[in-house]
């Protein structure tokens, strides 16, 4: 009698990312083993006295190449082995508010959207705006958006806090530098799973949606005010027609602000002790300067500074930022795990 297969469905989903998760781990744990036991084969060749000069004079030559590569190797294993952030491979919900600074802080929060967009643009991901709200001259009151693909909330979850520019804004005629700032945060898309949220715990408002100056662009009740109670969270959304699809996203929203809440709150249990992480999730946290007069780039959190300011605002060059945020952030977990003996 042939055997039943009982795995279920979420069984083999689950499975499948175990494996896919786990396949480059074996992968780097065996080449780091082979080049050990390639060193203790042409370790044993140099040390025998009674072995051919010239295979020795090769062994040596080539066990001084694999002795560079060992570290790389080692470090790479290491990076595979910490714990990874279960938010990850996620999708995000990406929330930009401009702040300081009046319309000249709307302006720079439409940039930093257009940024935004074009990187997830150039990384082939799925960039849909949910909520916009534009001031009279083209600026940004508050955008959220949604950006799904591989890798989103890894790429950007060192995006989160207040963006600050220095520049002369269109709108001076004295030709004096000010300072603006919008604050961005980046929330990992939460799933049913991910977390509960019951009925009782919300309180949903309806009304009738208004544009730019409080005109009313709706004739009926579409738009949604969800609160969430336990935690005062507050979510609106307007930009549909349909009060149905308004709640679905506003849910969404929703769902991914108080998920993000959890992580921090287990985060901050597990790390009560630990040194400061890059992007400890305070958004008030000044973490980058975008210097027009200068054209430069400058992330506080981690001293860099890139004159390319201009291809970063077109997000070409967000990637030289991220990932030098990324090997730091990586330094960080490696030297909490040296730290500890693990």
């Amino acid at each position: 009698m042939a055997r039943q297969d009982n795995t279920s469905p979420d069984d083999f989903v689950r499975m499948s990312k175990e494996y896919a998760e786990l396949t480059p781990v074996v992968k780097a744990v065996t080449e780091l083993t082979g080049l050990q036991q390639e060193m203790a084969d042409l370790a044993e060749m140099i040390a025998d006295p009674d072995g051919d000069p010239e295979m020795r004079e090769l062994a040596e030559a080539e066990f001084e190449d694999l002795k560079v590569r060992q570290p790389a190797l080692e470090r790479s294993v290491m990076l595979l082995l910490l714990p990874k952030d279960e938010a990850d491979a996620k999708n995000a919900i990406l929330e930009i508010r401009a702040g300081t600074g009046g319309e000249e802080a709307a302006l720079f929060a439409s940039e930093l959207l257009r940024m935004y967009q074009r990187y997830a643009e150039l990384r082939g991901w799925r960039f849909g705006i949910m909520t916009l709200s534009e001031t009279d001259l083209g600026g940004l009151k508050e955008a959220v958006a949604e950006i799904t693909g591989a890798g989103v909330f890894a790429r950007l979850k060192f995006e989160s806090g207040v963006h600050r520019v220095q520049r002369v804004p269109v709108t001076e005629s004295g030709g004096r530098i000010h300072t603006s700032a919008a604050t961005v945060a980046v929330l990992p898309e939460a799933e049913d799973v991910d977390i509960d949220v019951e009925e009782k715990d919300l309180r949903v408002d309806v009304y009738r949606s208004s544009g730019p100056g409080g005109q009313s662009v709706n004739t009926t009740d579409s738009a949604v005010r969800i609160t969430h109670l336990p935690t005062g969270i507050v979510v609106t959304q307007q930009d549909e027609k349909s009060q149905h699809k308004n709640r679905a996203k506003a849910m969404k929203v929703l769902r991914a602000r108080l998920y993000e809440a959890e992580r921090h709150k287990r985060e901050a249990e597990r790390a009560a002790d630990r040194r400061g992480q890059v992007g400890s999730g305070d958004r008030s946290e000044r973490i980058r300067t975008y210097n027009f007069p200068q054209g430069r780039v400058t992330d506080h959190r981690i001293g860099l500074t890139l004159h390319k300011l201009e291809q970063v605002l077109t997000g070409e060059g967000l990637d030289e930022v991220i990932e030098a945020l990324i090997a730091d952030d990586q330094a960080r977990h490696l030297a909490d795990v040296n730290a500890v003996g693990v």
